[in-house]
């Protein structure tokens, strides 16, 4: 934050790390520094809910977990989302919601505004995480993943009381599950085992959580598998946001309509663990079908025009 650091001490830190792997204590520190030196949103009364994934497993999806976080809001739960631009596809959290004409803020009473009144809110990473600007050209310029990347789920500036997260393979899956038990967040870290950060319904996904660890297929949830090409996320940001819309409007394909639930369905049973996966998944299937997670979108696109 003080910028005390060049450009190559920067980078030779961030090699180091690669090298050798960083620690959970040294992954808690950065997250530390990053939090305290930034803009700090308190929810308070509401515990909240945040879907992310880690990013970077080359599948271009369209935006699952986004959409996921609409149709939870839309079957009562609070939410704070918080995401960024994607780094490497059209169909980034951020894109899809300015897409929808939504101005980014960081005023706490526009958070809460939001939040009360549709159970959604949306965090834009850069306007929170003051520190990560400084080590920005630096990441770009080594054109590799860093720690960094490892950050963003962890750097939430709501503090999510209640978290999942997407992994793109299972040894980030393990380093979370250390992590959220020593920050006592309530989660579940899932990962679909070719390569997705979220469930995809492609093939089995493991799942961890405070009580939980197992292996599931689709047909454990009571959907059909799916091929990649169904959930392609489109080839311009005009296309994304498109599918995000169709999605939450209940006029998707049947594929993605699933992909959404069911990782609807995790995030739910997070927040409700006394619930069965059949109960959620019939929350979530409601919220989508009865038109409640439009109606969200719709009020949420309004409060912040």
């Amino acid at each position: 934050m003080q910028q005390s650091y060049s450009d190559a001490q920067l980078a030779a830190l961030m090699m180091a790390w690669q090298m050798r792997s960083i620690t959970i204590d040294e992954l808690l520190g950065l997250r530390d520094g990053i939090l305290e030196t930034g803009v700090f949103i308190d929810t308070k009364p509401y515990d909240v809910l945040d879907i992310v994934g880690t990013g970077g497993d080359g599948k271009n999806t369209f935006n699952i977990s986004t959409c996921a976080c609409f149709v939870v809001a839309g079957a009562g739960y609070k939410v704070a989302k918080h995401g960024n631009y994607a780094a490497s596809s059209v169909s980034g959290a951020s894109n899809v919601i300015e897409a929808q004409g939504v101005k980014f803020a960081q005023e706490r009473d526009q958070v809460l505004r939001s939040l009360e009144a549709c159970n959604m809110a949306y965090l834009h990473a850069p306007l929170f995480a003051k520190a990560m600007k400084f080590v920005a050209p630096t990441r770009k310029a080594l054109q590799i993943p860093t720690v960094f990347n490892l950050l963003g789920p962890l750097v939430n500036p709501a503090r999510p009381k209640y978290q999942v997260l997407g992994v793109a393979n299972l040894e980030q899956m393990r380093l979370y599950q250390h992590i959220y038990q020593k920050l006592g967040v309530h989660y579940a870290i899932v990962n679909s085992l070719d390569g997705y950060d979220e469930i995809s319904l492609t093939g089995e996904f493991k799942m961890c959580s405070n009580t939980l660890e197992k292996i599931f297929a689709p047909a454990d949830l009571g959907f059909k598998k799916v091929i990649p090409a169904d959930l392609f996320g489109g080839s311009s940001k005009e296309s994304a946001a498109a599918i995000f819309e169709r999605v939450l409007k209940n006029e998707s394909s049947p594929e993605q309509k699933n992909v959404v639930l069911a990782n609807a369905c995790i995030a739910i049973h997070v927040m409700r663990p006394e619930l069965s996966i059949a109960e959620c998944l019939a929350q979530a299937t409601e919220s989508l079908e009865s038109g409640k997670a439009y109606v969200t979108l719709k009020k949420f696109k309004e409060i912040n025009a």
